[in-house]
């Protein structure tokens, strides 16, 4: 319902309105919206659980990169290496949505839990199934399919 979405923070600090969770769609889905500085957004990722689905400024999807017109929609299945940016020169608005649902939790934790270094985020994201750098360096996640 409007006004009563709930507010978290990214890993990279951003806020972020999570609009549904898991545990509210029979973990079908998670649905959040997020709002980005420019030339900001999360370090190289993958997700081993959902497939997630956004609508961006910029992405980068295994080695590609592109920059996508607004509204241009992004599907990404699991196991695949992604990050994106904000290019513009104002903040951006992006929705994105997650199957199964789930990883929309990690934002709730981060901010609950007031995970405030990389490694207590880090710790979160391998939890959330997410592998990346400090995942990877701190041990708690094995390493990236290719």
């Amino acid at each position: 319902m409007p006004g009563k979405e709930r507010v978290a923070l990214t890993p990279f600090g951003v806020r972020i309105v999570i609009h549904a969770a898991a545990a509210e769609t029979g973990g079908a889905f998670g649905m959040w919206e997020n709002f980005t500085p420019p030339g900001h957004g999360p370090a190289p990722h993958t997700h081993t659980r959902e497939t997630e689905v956004f609508r961006v400024i910029r992405f980068q999807c295994g080695d590609e990169a592109f920059d996508a017109p607004v509204g241009t929609v992004v599907v990404l299945p699991p196991h695949v290496p992604h990050s994106w940016r904000n290019i513009g020169d104002e903040p951006d608005q992006m929705f994105g949505t997650g199957t199964p649902g789930g990883c929309e939790q990690l934002f709730l934790d981060i901010e609950a839990f007031g995970a405030d270094a990389p490694e207590k985020i880090a710790v979160i994201e391998a939890r959330s199934g997410i592998i990346n750098d400090i995942t990877l360096a701190l041990g708690l996640t094995g390493p990236q399919p290719r």
